[in-house]
């Protein structure tokens, strides 16, 4: 990689699909394997050694307050931005440079590679002009065959004409470049999620932990345990069957959750 390159983290979003656990925590931060979204996605930029800016909106004080100095953050004021809009936002502190753009709500894994290095095909040898997507074998195939998966990498010229006003990186980025004939789908090799939705959150926990058990240091579990997350401060006296426990929740004796999320003493949100 020759050209100079940032990092952008998008996690802005409310994540709607989700709903009712995102009334609860902005999508970035519900945890996957009892790791928040947002850490996993850090984690991946990082290792690359960039330079790191975060956008947020939705319960934007709660996303501020887990970036900290980590990385440099932007608010959006009122509704998100968008995709584009958000990065609008950012124009000046990306100032020049290339941007790798990664959805903090994507789930990647590859076996025998640490995070990061299972994105490194999409910053060799960029020329600094070619604009690049993540991509997974299709349906639904987007680009070439592909479905995007979670990242791209965009060249200044596509950046620097961007708004701060509701718009998103398909439309003004991607379609662009894929006209002008320098859009580039890289394959990833491993596992993607989007988890937008109960179901695929469900199925990013599981793979997490290769469909075993999970269980925060300070969980109490009394019950019984059949692929499970169980989160920090949680208790467990009945059973989970294929389910998650967000941290500080409760499953009673003789209660079995079974393919589902709970939230405290009662809420749960099946994943189907």
């Amino acid at each position: 990689m020759s050209a100079d390159v940032c990092a952008v983290v998008l996690a802005a979003g409310e994540g709607r699909r989700l709903r009712p656990l995102t009334e609860h925590l902005p999508k970035a931060l519900c945890p996957v394997g009892n790791v928040p979204l947002l850490d996993r996605a850090l984690e991946r930029v990082r290792y690359h050694g960039l330079d790191t800016a975060v956008n947020a909106c939705y319960l934007g004080h709660l996303v501020a307050a887990h970036v900290g100095d980590r990385a440099h953050l932007s608010v959006e004021p009122g509704d998100p931005l968008g995709t584009a809009g958000g990065l609008g936002l950012l124009r000046d502190w990306i100032g020049g440079r290339g941007v790798l753009v990664g959805n903090a709500d994507a789930y990647l894994a590859t076996e025998g590679l640490a995070p990061g290095a299972d994105i490194a095909a999409l910053l060799e040898n960029w020329d600094g002009e070619t604009a690049r997507l993540l991509g997974v074998p299709g349906p639904p195939r987007e680009f070439g065959g592909h479905r995007f998966a979670g990242f791209s990498l965009l060249p200044w010229d596509l950046v620097k004409d961007l708004e701060p006003e509701p718009s998103d990186l398909v439309r003004l980025a991607w379609r662009p470049a894929e006209r002008q004939g320098r859009l580039e789908v890289v394959e990833y090799p491993g596992t993607y999620l989007d988890t937008g939705t109960p179901a695929d959150y469900l199925a990013a926990n599981l793979h997490a932990v290769h469909q075993k058990e999970l269980v925060a240091e300070d969980a109490v579990v009394t019950g019984a345990l059949d692929g499970a997350v169980i989160g920090a401060g949680a208790h467990v006296a009945g059973r989970v069957h294929r389910g998650v426990v967000w941290p500080g929740g409760v499953v009673a004796a003789g209660e079995t959750l079974t393919d589902a999320i709970r939230v405290g003493r009662s809420l749960t949100v099946p994943a189907h």
